[in-house]
């Protein structure tokens, strides 16, 4: 399974159950047929920017900073029904949108203020993100993909 792939795993698997270690994410991605060592969890959980939570059956589990869930719902609504894909390439992050609405796409990520984003740039439907480096684009892009999915 390729980085990205598995990344996307990682965030579906804590999005669905309490995971609270490294060597727990390794046994539940294990479950999926997805080996991995504890080195490369530990370079994903850092990639994507997981962080300790509390936990309702745990003490702790992994999640995702929810820096993205201080918008109000209706910004949160409009980044979900506008957003139609979103990848890296590069430095840089496509984000496709229904006709019209790149703009508003754009001043949704503005608004989240994530460390990552150098800058964007709207089209009519298609939204440029700038990024520092790939890294912090492919990260950036794997959370955006996640916000999308999960609001």
């Amino acid at each position: 399974m390729v980085r990205n792939q598995r990344q996307q795993a990682i965030l579906k698997l804590i999005a669905q159950r309490e995971i609270d270690t490294q060597e727990g994410l390794c046994a539940a991605l294990a479950e999926y047929g997805v080996s991995v060592t504890q080195a490369t969890i530990s370079r994903d959980i850092k990639e994507l920017h997981l962080v300790k939570l509390a936990g309702t059956q745990k003490k702790y589990r992994y999640g995702v900073e929810k820096v993205e869930l201080s918008l109000p719902p209706k910004m949160r609504n409009l980044f979900r029904e506008c957003v139609v894909g979103i990848r890296s390439v590069g430095n840089l992050i496509l984000v496709k949108t229904l006709s019209g609405n790149a703009s508003n796409a754009g001043m949704v990520i503005d608004q989240l203020k994530l460390k990552e984003v150098m800058g964007t740039v709207a089209g009519d439907d298609t939204l440029l993100v700038v990024c520092e480096n790939e890294k912090d684009a492919k990260s950036l892009a794997d959370r955006l993909n996640l916000i999308r999915e999960t609001l």
